[in-house]
């Protein structure tokens, strides 16, 4: 008791060195929160105060602890009040705020000067003590603490000079934890570029890519809740001890991954886990519309550890009740969903699974589309169009087209790339950046590593697909962003999806072209082998006839009196292949 009155009479002390008005009641007054909106900036100004940004996650264990414990304490309170407008937003919402600041938290605090400019970023929960010095020296000196570097500039080229691509292949090999397994070391999750580009290298024949690949998704089952389904987000200090918290990302990608991972090595567990993550975003977060919902908290009770939760029976955890649902129907998290789904369809091929891809996509058009073919975060934004949304649509729909053969999904996936060349690209060099940039933005819109990369994969492959230059052109300049002296080695293992990207850029996919009617079931037969065949890096094409010229306008393919499919490079096609095992074995031997 004596250290704890102690304690409360420092901060009182803290709070009349500032000058603060201490009088009756002052101490429970709470903080009042705004939304980060310009009529902050303008009321800063004005009152000549500083900004506290509290970026929080509503699924985060953390965020909740830091509301409860250091929002909460009377002295904070009160330096808050008299100092600083404080924002509070979910970084969900704001994609450009998460992507600015994604390095920090979550929780992220950032403290502002009224202009604008960042003086301080902390990454994580900060207790009342440390935020009482942090908000202390920040108003007495409210100099910027932030360094800021130089923009390097682009690369004269979007491919990687051999030496540069050996040194940041080394660099991703260097981030595997050959001790504990999986990429990184403290937090243990499920990296999926990194994941992927270890299968592609296994491929080739690399039994320590293999080897690597198969102890991470080994070990990611860890990570699955035995209950519900679906995998936590990640593992503190080692495999077994989670956070419990459930985003779509995790979901999304863990599926695509581990539907790959079948598709390669025929390991039923690898299905059981994709299947397993599809059961769970079916049960707990599909809508009556179609769409999905967002994310899953870590706690019962926010604040309240979730591990004795989650160690109980489905009855005993309902019976307590359920952690919250983020119910936002986002475009970039659905785009997600439909992705993995797609991918987990195209290899088994589940028309049940298909279906939910579908209704998840004609969703996404009837309530988040824009003129001219982006998407919308949200039903009413307060800012952006943001990048991820369009580009996850984008994704979306390329892969429903493999799936489905459905050309207007590819014209849907060809839409979404126009619309983010014409209203993301930088003005100041190549590259991609996270908000509208032919519109005003606070704070600046920036480009963000992961967007560049994946959009660079997806222009690609629409590129390829369309056969046009225009595509492959984003893919260009994304890279050559990406590219730019020192970026990427400032990312560690994460450079993996840029070895992806630059290596389809540079490349041709497997190409396999199936000719026949679309409600043939030999040429149906032979779809489903090519669909199927274990690689990202692939152009898959069902060409009916009677529909009109062939993709691309090609002359290639012979006239045949039955379904045929062929393996073509560069303009030119295998034999005919009739029997589906044939196919099977021909993609075998090509390292498929």
């Amino acid at each position: 008791m004596r250290h704890r009155a102690q304690s409360w009479l420092a901060r009182w002390l803290l709070v009349l060195s500032l000058g603060l008005p201490v009088c009756a009641g002052a101490a429970d007054l709470p903080i009042v929160w705004h939304p980060w909106s310009k009529e902050v900036w303008a009321q800063a100004k004005a009152e000549h105060k500083l900004v506290l940004l509290d970026l929080e996650a509503v699924w985060c264990h953390w965020c909740h602890v830091m509301d409860a414990t250091t929002y909460q304490d009377p002295a904070v309170a009160a330096l808050i009040r008299e100092h600083y407008l404080a924002v509070k937003v979910d970084q969900d919402s704001r994609p450009d705020l998460a992507n600015r600041y994604e390095d920090y938290g979550w929780p992220a605090t950032v403290i502002y000067d009224p202009d604008g400019g960042e003086i301080i970023k902390k990454q994580g929960y900060i207790p009342p003590a440390g935020m009482l010095r942090l908000l202390t020296t920040v108003a007495a000196d409210p100099s910027p603490d932030v360094a800021v570097a130089p923009a390097a500039p682009p690369a004269s080229a979007s491919i990687l000079p051999p030496d540069r691509r050996t040194a940041l292949r080394r660099q991703w090999l260097a981030g595997y934890d050959e001790k504990g397994g999986g990429w990184g070391t403290v937090h243990k999750f499920l990296d999926w570029d990194s994941v992927e580009l270890a299968m592609r290298e296994a491929q080739r024949g690399d039994r320590d890519s293999e080897r690597r690949a198969r102890t991470t998704l080994r070990l990611e089952r860890k990570l699955l809740d035995p209950v519900w389904g679906g995998v936590y987000q990640y593992s503190i200090d080692g495999w077994d001890e989670p956070h419990f918290e459930k985003i779509m990302a995790m979901q999304a990608e863990n599926m695509r991954i581990y539907a790959l991972a079948y598709a390669q090595w025929r390991d039923p567990a690898d299905l059981a886990m994709a299947q397993a993550i599809r059961g769970y975003i079916r049960t707990f977060w599909s809508t009556p519309s179609g769409a999905f919902y967002t994310s899953q908290d870590a706690d019962a009770e926010p604040g309240q550890a979730g591990a004795d939760y989650f160690a109980l029976p489905d009855a005993a955890r309902r019976a307590r009740g359920l952690p919250r649902i983020d119910r936002h129907q986002y475009a970039r998290e659905n785009g997600w969903a439909i992705t993995g789904l797609a991918q987990l369809a195209a290899v088994t091929d589940d028309g049940a699974i298909r279906q939910e891809a579908n209704n998840a996509a004609w969703w996404a058009r009837n309530h988040r589309i824009l003129p001219g073919g982006g998407f919308s975060h949200d039903a009413v934004d307060v800012a952006g169009p943001y990048l991820g949304d369009t580009l996850a649509m984008g994704r979306s729909f390329f892969a429903l087209y493999e799936a489905t053969a459905y050309g207007p999904w590819l014209d849907h996936a060809a839409e979404a790339v126009a619309f983010i060349q014409l209203h993301f690209r930088r003005q100041a060099g190549p590259g991609f950046a996270t908000s509208d940039t032919t519109l005003p933005s606070q704070p600046e819109s920036l480009p963000e590593f992961d967007e560049n990369v994946a959009l660079a994969r997806l222009a690609t492959a629409v590129g390829n697909a369309k056969g046009n230059s225009e595509y492959k052109a984003v893919a260009d300049s994304a890279l050559r962003w990406l590219l730019s002296p020192g970026l990427a080695e400032h990312h560690g293992y994460y450079v993996a999806g840029l070895l992806l990207a630059e290596e389809e850029a540079r490349t041709d996919p497997l190409h396999i072209a199936v000719v026949g009617p679309k409600n043939d079931g030999p040429a149906r037969s032979l779809y489903r082998v090519a669909v199927a065949a274990p690689t990202s890096h692939k152009l898959i094409e069902w060409w009916d006839p009677t529909e009109g010229l062939a993709p691309r306008d090609e002359d290639i393919y012979p006239s045949l009196s039955s379904s045929a499919a062929f393996v073509c490079d560069h303009g030119a096609c295998s034999a005919p292949i009739m029997d589906p095992a044939t196919l099977t074995a021909r993609l075998k031997k090509l390292g498929y």
